[in-house]
């Protein structure tokens, strides 16, 4: 399975799964259709499966488009997202598997930035390999989503489960948000020197242009104040010791940022 970036609208990303054997493909939270038909066509595919992990219109913007291409198509959602993802047959819940091609994905409920966020995990089919996550909206790379529709437990909840998956899984997020969120991180972890390290190839990246999604789970773990709440540094720069208020105080520092 190939995964192909997309770049959409002003800073998302669509993500495009490829099987070269049967030239066949599934996309992820398609914010508009022009480029996912671009894609496909240079590459002779047939669009078979629509995977949404929420209901906003950035994601879910070309669905409507892409069924008339392909009217066979399978458009997946969370099932809290009934009669919110447009063309939506499939209604998935944490646990429930989901196939493309040879590949398995288990789906994750990950509610806070809406009630009914979900995630596509493809565990890595070797020791070799890396895992593949498609979180949506749930964990950026260096920072989270707002929270729209959920509370700051429930995201704590979510990227807690996000954080139990193997540290070399790809965390394929939905926007190029990651020198901002880096900028925000700098100010409450200054004295973190991956994150120093992290924040100066960001930039270097970013003033060439160059995408910074994917990213990996071991490096948020070590960089992202938002999956770092229990941290000294974090609880002693929100003035908390708990670990919700403290990242409920982070989020809010970062909503004003």
């Amino acid at each position: 399975m190939q995964v192909i970036r997309l770049e959409a609208l002003s800073d998302n990303y669509i993500f495009l799964l490829h099987d070269p054997r049967l030239n066949i493909a599934a996309v992820v939270d398609p914010a508009e259709a022009k480029p996912v038909l671009k894609k496909l066509n240079e590459l002779q595919a047939e669009l078979v499966t629509i995977f949404n992990t929420h209901h906003h219109h950035d994601h879910v913007g070309g669905n409507k488009q892409l069924m008339k291409q392909f009217p066979n198509l399978k458009v997946y959602g969370g099932a809290e997202d009934n009669g919110r993802i447009p063309g939506q047959q499939m209604f998935l819940q944490e646990g429930d598997k989901v196939s493309f091609a040879d590949r398995t994905a288990e789906v994750l409920f990950i509610p806070g930035h809406t009630r009914a966020h979900i995630a596509y995990y493809f565990a890595p089919e070797n020791l070799e390999e890396t895992g593949e996550l498609f979180c949506g909206d749930t964990l950026f790379a260096g920072g989270c989503g707002r929270l729209f529709e959920g509370t700051p437990s429930q995201m704590v909840n979510s990227l807690s489960k996000i954080s139990a998956l193997p540290d070399n899984t790809r965390i394929w997020c939905a926007h190029e948000y990651t020198l901002k969120n880096l900028q925000f991180a700098i100010t409450v972890d200054g004295d973190n020197t991956d994150l120093q390290k992290r924040y100066d190839e960001v930039k270097a990246s970013r003033n060439r242009q160059e995408a910074t999604v994917p990213s990996m789970l071991g490096i948020e773990k070590r960089t992202n104040p938002f999956m770092r709440w229990q941290e000294q540094a974090l609880q002693s720069a929100v003035k908390s010791n708990d670990p919700v208020q403290t990242f409920a105080r982070l989020r809010g520092m970062k909503d004003s940022f």
